[in-house]
């Protein structure tokens, strides 16, 4: 089951996506992912280790970006060619917003578009990293990667936020 969903999330994140990849020469050794930075602290990406890791094969996380051949087969039966994007970065693809209503409106506005299910950025990432992180015995929880700053201590109700033992508001003591 497990490998089914990870190859439709995989063919789901790599097929028909109008990309175009940068070289790996071109590539930067860090990256920063920031998009929850209003809560959380940014994560500093390694990119350059995990070039290292995955044998410098880009694919491996941008999918068939880099004009390389799908690496799932359902996928491939439609993309025999690929050719490269001018960008590789996971937000060229996957949006920000997935729920947007400028964004639902772009998907609904051309009936020829194939994949209206692309998976938002944070799932992007989230589904990509942990499968790999879970493969490779690296970090798994949440704030190993994503440690919370004040405010995100504020809205969890957490750290210095954190309700005393006797003061919790759901009525068990």
């Amino acid at each position: 089951m497990k490998k089914t969903v990870l190859s439709l999330l995989f063919c789901g994140l790599a097929c028909g996506l109008p990309l175009v990849a940068a070289a790996a020469d071109d590539a930067p050794d860090q990256v920063t992912l920031d998009l929850l930075a209003e809560l959380y602290a940014p994560v500093e990406f390694d990119h350059a280790m995990h070039q290292e890791i995955t044998g410098g094969r880009c694919a491996a996380c941008h999918h068939h970006a880099t004009g390389e051949t799908p690496l799932e087969g359902r996928c491939r039966e439609c993309h025999k060619e690929n050719t490269p994007a001018a960008d590789a970065a996971c937000s060229a693809c996957h949006p920000a917003s997935r729920y947007d209503a400028a964004y639902l409106k772009q998907l609904e506005s051309n009936p020829y578009r194939y994949h209206t299910d692309v998976v938002g950025l944070k799932g992007a990432y989230h589904r990509l990293c942990l499968d790999c992180h879970q493969q490779q015995d690296a970090p798994v929880g949440c704030q190993d990667c994503h440690p919370r700053n004040e405010a995100g201590d504020r809205r969890f109700f957490s750290g210095a936020f954190a309700p005393a033992e006797g003061d919790r508001q759901d009525g068990h003591h």
